[in-house]
């Protein structure tokens, strides 16, 4: 009975310590994951890039923000539980998203975009990385803007709105960054939002 219960403790002892073993390479585990993952390597050479310029050229109000956006997105890179982003539509008009292209498309873009409806929301098993923003014309006092990118991370629950003075859309989050034509993301931006309904989109996958 005593060699019994020697048995016993020594089995215990190491039980304990396997446990201890796997709750301390569990950080490891989880900085592995992210520094495979491609959104977290750009927000993190973002940051860097961000801190070094306020380094080298001081501080500014629009360098403080970007710098606080940035460490936003990386939190909730590190803490969130989705492998995906999520967008919701609370608009009262069609939402264009952006979402992972089809196996068979023969598209040379490394996403496609995607129809939003108003209400909807984009299924937790269906990765939506952004929003496409259409050409703002010029007004009095604000120059014109090209259409863009609104791009998020994983992670990431965007909701967008309209502002009932302006007929603006706003999000209710910060994007990773807005991606202009001609930037190095390989995006689908086309020049309005006419021509993006020209290219015959398809709804993307919405949560029941």
């Amino acid at each position: 009975m005593k060699l019994f219960k020697n048995h016993l403790i020594k089995i215990t002892l190491v039980c304990l310590l396997l446990l201890a073993n796997l709750i301390a390479a569990q950080p490891s585990w989880a900085g592995s994951k992210l520094s495979d993952d491609p959104d977290y390597v750009e927000v993190t050479k973002l940051l860097e890039s961000a801190l070094q310029d306020k380094q080298t050229q001081g501080s500014t109000p629009e360098l403080e923000q970007a710098i606080a956006n940035l460490k936003f997105q990386k939190y909730i890179l590190e803490n969130s539980e989705e492998s995906v982003g999520i967008c919701r539509n609370e608009t009262n008009k069609t939402l264009l998203v952006y979402g992972q292209k089809p196996k068979k498309s023969s598209s040379t873009y490394d996403n496609q975009l995607y129809l939003l409806p108003s209400g909807a929301e984009t299924d937790d098993e269906w990765d939506c990385q952004g929003v496409y923003i259409s050409e703002k014309a010029a007004t009095e006092g604000q120059e014109a803007t090209p259409a863009q990118a609104f791009k998020i991370v994983h992670g990431t629950r965007l909701v967008a709105t309209t502002n009932p003075e302006t007929g603006e859309t706003e999000f209710n989050l910060p994007p990773l960054k807005l991606i202009q034509p001609g930037d190095k993301d390989n995006w689908f931006i086309p020049e309005n939002l006419q021509a993006a309904l020209d290219a015959g989109l398809t709804t993307a996958i919405i949560d029941d």
